[in-house]
């Protein structure tokens, strides 16, 4: 029987989806990958093994999900991790104290207290840019600069940067282009063919969309990148558990069934919100208001269920947040549930004061991830809400 591999990009995004990655289970037939829950595997001598030697290095339902991923972005190589903050700390370990890295402005508040907070301890040095003008990633490198990093949307001001101007600037000064493709997924945007060095994730949002379990994964096309990481994971044991990986592969095959429909939903919400509270107040790459609306229609396929709204106030964002019925205040996005939070005072509470002003990151900014209820009850919560 002729079973879908990773190998096969040929088929259908759906079809990788659901079989991609997934060798036949030998013993049972299992329809589903196994968890594997070893810790360490028998060998048949000294120096022969069945490709498995310590579970911190490989693991079987791992693997499944890291071919998988791989398959859906286009990628060679995938390597899964216990976060997406656990994931970009391992990338970030291909590099050295005295390297470079130009990030964006606007990143997750995660990736910005990794940096600020820990790792230019160790030596690497950051330089914040608005990745939106191509020119500013190109002035803003050094002989130093190793890696251009950015997320597109971005974490929450929904600015869009166009990804084959930016692994120009990259690789015009040596350098390697990575992106965070978490709020788009494979779905909506695929940074290899733009020139992506590497991609990354965080597993915990649309990948698993179930909101149930933690997780990161990497892809990468390079050998060598994929030499490196590997020795990585397996040096500093950043790995999710088998079940977590489980989890987030069960996410995957659903991946082409919701992410249309998150799409649908932010869409008309967003229509919904920028006719009620006016157009300058609601900032989503799929309203043709958006200054970035022709970049994101070009280079993505779908515009998601992000949104980000200006309320104004915080005593206004706070009386809305508390009145929502449907929408459930918290942290995280991209699961099934829609979900409301606070940017400012949530993901990037660990963001300065300064910074978060310069940026626009206001008091009054809430975030929506609409998830896939019936976009009637999302609208009318947030009338409800808004009233």
């Amino acid at each position: 029987m002729t079973r879908v591999f990773d190998e096969d990009l040929s088929a259908g995004f759906g079809t990788r989806a659901i079989h991609a990655g997934q060798r036949p289970e030998p013993h049972a037939g299992a329809i589903m990958t196994p968890v594997y829950l070893t810790s360490t595997y028998v060998q048949d001598g000294i120096g022969r093994n069945k490709g498995y030697e310590y579970a911190r290095g490989k693991n079987p339902t791992r693997e499944a999900l890291e071919r998988n991923v791989a398959a859906l972005e286009g990628a060679r190589h995938g390597f899964a991790f216990a976060s997406g903050t656990g994931c970009l700390d391992s990338i970030m370990k291909l590099f050295r104290s005295g390297d470079h890295i130009v990030c964006g402005e606007n990143v997750y508040g995660g990736t910005f207290r990794l940096f600020d907070r820990i790792l230019q301890n160790f030596g690497l040095t950051f330089s914040y840019v608005d990745t939106r003008d191509a020119n500013r990633i190109a002035e803003a490198c050094t002989p130093n600069t190793r890696a251009v990093l950015v997320e597109t949307p971005t974490n929450p001001l929904m600015r869009i940067t166009d990804l084959t101007a930016a692994a120009e600037a990259a690789h015009q000064a040596g350098a390697l282009l990575i992106v965070d493709n978490t709020f788009a997924t494979p779905f909506f945007q695929l940074p290899f063919q733009h020139g992506a060095d590497i991609v990354f994730h965080s597993t915990t949002k649309y990948l698993n969309g179930h909101s149930d379990m933690i997780g990161g994964i990497a892809l990468v096309n390079d050998d060598q990148l994929a030499e490196r990481l590997q020795f990585i994971l397996n040096a500093a044991g950043a790995i999710p558990g088998p079940f977590d990986a489980w989890l987030a592969l069960r996410g995957t095959k659903t991946l082409h069934l919701r992410m249309p429909r998150h799409d649908a939903n932010g869409r008309q919400v967003a229509a919904w919100l920028a006719e009620r509270l006016g157009h300058e107040r609601v900032v989503y790459p799929g309203l043709e208001s958006h200054p970035q609306h022709a970049l994101a229609a070009r280079q993505m396929r779908g515009f998601g269920g992000m949104i980000t709204v200006e309320l104004g106030t915080q005593e206004r964002a706070n009386a809305v947040l508390e009145k929502m019925r449907v929408f459930s205040l918290a942290e995280s996005l991209g699961g099934v549930e829609s979900l409301i939070s606070h940017p400012a005072s949530m993901t990037h509470g660990s963001v300065p004061a300064d910074v978060k002003a310069r940026l626009g990151i206001t008091d009054g900014m809430v975030r929506l991830s609409c998830g896939v209820e019936d976009v009637e009850d999302l609208i009318g919560d947030l009338a409800q809400a808004l009233a």
